[in-house]
């Protein structure tokens, strides 16, 4: 038996918590054991020499979204696909993504200086030296050449607005400097040109990802002072010319004047640079007895606005004034092709039905971590998988291992396949799995849709914990978790900012998401790479093996379910905590609403989720069950989407988590209520939380058209 025949796996530790004959939730007794024998084998297969081989080629030279290196990225990927049997395929769109022509900042006052931007070679490190680096630039700036006093502006978050406005600063024209953290820098993008200023610069203070925090790059794993984080600054998901719908050949395209786009120049700069401006810049100022102006420290300005730089920070407006130049190709390659990468196994009883795998290839650097550790982990999980195809065991499911491009652009690789093919993921996509960043340091996480916790849970008692940890994964976790006996993980709400959003947020498909992370100052800048992946992120490379191993259990626990094994009595118990934040929400609005609908409609959920589970243990005891049992799940999330959207962002149709409007990063519980209450409405909260609730109760129908299916 292949629990046993690999007792001797070189760093693996076998771990049989159960007898093969224990029953696995959404299984019959006998395929339990089928396939708690196929994960104890399919888990021995990824391997960390393996990975560092894949790591090393696709990292080995900067590969942004539409350039010929992220294309050997494509072809290496399809290469690899074919190589372990699977059915390989190619998708391009051709997108809006405007490249650098030229970027340029100076400080104008009280000297004249032009800033070095680029980043440059670090000592030791080949990688930085040996290819030209990608153009210091945010995805979606606008063009322009603007001057303006320097006003700084902390985080550029919305309550630091109104902070500055509270004391008589204004950025109207002037140019912006803020800090990245604590929002999603399109945010800042929007907040900065909604309040005038004429630019935007953005660094990464060592407050945060600097010399406080640690040694820097090559020393340490954190940022050096000449690092910069590039990145994206558009809002919405997809091709900014073909707004909710795919990029294919055909379309209609916006014009530039109608995208929703940035209309300022917005430029990352290094913490070295931001010195340079910071450090001149003087309170406002305040009459002093005589004539002039005293210039002091304004007593106003919040402690939580001091960063790590070695001097005191001051608001300004000036005396410091830059001049920023930016120019772009719209005018002659505007638009690029992206590819989007997949190898399929196909299923033997139910081919229509999807399990989807994905994450992104292309990069702001050589990205190694931010995405070729996901790509990697995904390789490894279909050469896993696809080695148990030859054996013959074929999955039940269609399998889908997808890897996407110009995520960081704006996730426009998956959501224009999401859009390209709807209809069919509507009707047949049982799971989407996510994998961004799975190997960049010692400490697990997880993401993902309440429903599919608990199988994820399953699996990872299964995985051996990468060394130096004894255990499993799921042990180390919950050991990080707390001391309590109690104490359980957290898992992450899948509100956005990664290629789930199409999947989840668009269509309703539960999804997962997990990796190892740690510290690091490296992100999106061109020190993410093999020399740093080596030293810092997993040395050995043992980390990616391991979420490697996750994804092929994973995905063969569900391709194989004779019943899917979504959880949601878990579902509801997890949606019940969480209206507790929409009271909290009403409170802080002065607002006094009534929530008993939703808690109404949730405890039906539960209900039927109970019947269900009951209904389908007592069937699996016998035979496996009608395939109406599983069309009918897969109708429950989608139950809990609105066709039309959010009121303030239609192409988010999942009721139930989103990315908050204003943050970008941050995670909203029932957005469509919670966006009611923040704008006061009375009617329009009574209006959301009736439609949520039945919404609910669509849900827990399906749930209960799935226990007639059983009988």
């Amino acid at each position: 038996m292949r629990c046993t025949r690999n007792l001797l796996t070189p760093g693996l530790l076998l771990l049989v918590a159960m007898p093969l004959s224990a029953q696995m939730t959404g299984y019959t007794g006998a395929n339990a054991s089928a396939e708690r024998e196929l994960e104890t084998h399919v888990i021995t297969l990824p391997s960390p020499a393996t990975a560092d081989t894949i790591s090393r080629t696709l990292s080995h030279e900067p590969h942004m979204a539409g350039s010929q290196a992220q294309a050997r990225t494509r072809d290496y990927v399809i290469a690899r696909m074919k190589s372990y049997g699977l059915e390989t395929s190619v998708r391009s769109y051709d997108v809006y993504m405007p490249y650098p022509k030229s970027v340029h900042v100076w400080r104008v006052a009280p000297d004249n200086t032009e800033l070095k931007l680029e980043e440059g070679p670090v000592a030791g490190d080949s990688t930085s030296s040996a290819y030209p680096q990608i153009p210091v630039f945010n995805g979606y700036g606008a063009a322009g050449d603007v001057n303006g006093q320097v006003v700084y502006v902390n985080y550029g978050l919305i309550e630091d607005y109104a902070h500055l406005d509270s004391i008589g600063v204004s950025v109207a024209g002037k140019v912006v400097l803020a800090r990245y953290g604590h929002s999603f820098r399109g945010i800042k993008a929007r907040e900065a040109e909604k309040h005038g200023a004429a630019a935007l610069l953005i660094y990464s203070d060592p407050a945060d990802d600097g010399f406080t925090r640690g040694d820097v790059f090559p020393s340490g794993p954190m940022r050096p002072e000449q690092g910069v984080q590039r990145g994206s600054i558009l809002n919405d998901d997809g091709d900014p010319s073909t707004p909710g719908y795919p990029s294919t050949p055909g379309a209609k395209r916006l014009s530039m004047s109608q995208m929703a786009i940035p209309h300022i120049p917005v430029v990352p700069i290094s913490y070295h640079n931001a010195g340079e401006l910071l450090k001149g810049i003087q309170d406002k100022g305040a009459p002093c007895a005589g004539s002039g102006l005293c210039l002091a420290r304004d007593p106003e300005l919040p402690p939580s606005w001091q960063g790590g730089l070695p001097f005191r920070y001051h608001v300004g407006p000036g005396p410091v004034a830059a001049r920023v130049a930016v120019t772009v190709d719209t005018g002659t390659a505007a638009f690029k092709t992206i590819w989007d990468t997949f190898g399929t196994i196909r299923g033997t009883t139910y081919p229509d039905e999807l399990v989807i795998i994905g994450g992104h290839r292309d990069a702001w650097g050589p990205g190694t971590a931010d995405n070729i550790s996901g790509t990697t982990a995904i390789l490894e999980a279909a050469r896993a998988v696809a080695a148990e195809v030859k054996a013959g065991h074929r999955p039940k499911r269609t399998i889908v291992f997808a890897t996407w491009d110009a995520e960081e652009w704006g996730l426009i690789g998956s959501t224009e396949y999401v859009e390209d093919d709807s209809l069919r993921l509507l009707k047949g996509a049982v799971m989407y799995v996510n994998l961004d960043v799975a190997a960049s340091g010692p400490n697990f996480g997880a993401t993902g849709s309440p429903s599919l916790r608990e199988t994820l849970r399953s699996v990872l008692h299964e995985i051996p914990s990468p060394a130096p940890d004894t255990g499993t994964v799921w042990a180390n976790w919950k050991r990080a978790a707390g001391p309590s006996d109690t104490a359980m993980p957290h898992f992450g709400d899948p509100g956005g900012g990664s290629d789930f959003a199409g999947f989840y947020n668009h269509l309703g498909i539960p999804i997962m998401d997990w990796g190892f992370g740690g510290a690091t100052g490296v992100y999106h800048s061109a020190y993410d790479d093999y020399l740093w992946m080596t030293r810092f992120g997993d040395p050995g490379y043992i980390r990616h093996a391991a979420a490697a191993r996750i994804a092929a259990a994973m995905l063969l626990r569900i391709a194989n379910a004779d019943v899917l094994p979504y959880d949601y009595v878990e579902y509801a118990k997890t949606m019940r905590a969480d209206v507790a934040g929409l009271t909290k929400t009403a409170s802080a609005k002065g607002m006094s609403v009534s929530l008993d609908p939703i808690f109404a409609s949730i405890d039906a959920l539960e209900k039927a989720g109970t019947a269900f589970g009951s209904a389908r243990d007592a069937a699996l005891g016998s035979k496996a069950p009608s395939a109406k049992v599983n069309q009918a799940l897969m109708l429950v999330e989608r139950a809990l989407t609105r066709p039309e959207g959010l009121r303030t962002r239609p192409w988010f149709r999942n009721l139930i988590f989103a990315a908050d409007e204003d943050n970008g990063y941050a995670n909203v519980q029932f957005p469509s209520v919670t966006e009611a209450i923040r704008s006061g409405d009375h009617a329009l909260v009574d209006r959301e939380i009736a439609d949520l609730a039945s919404r609910f109760n669509a849900a827990a129908r399906a749930l209960d058209e799935a226990t007639a299916a059983l009988k």
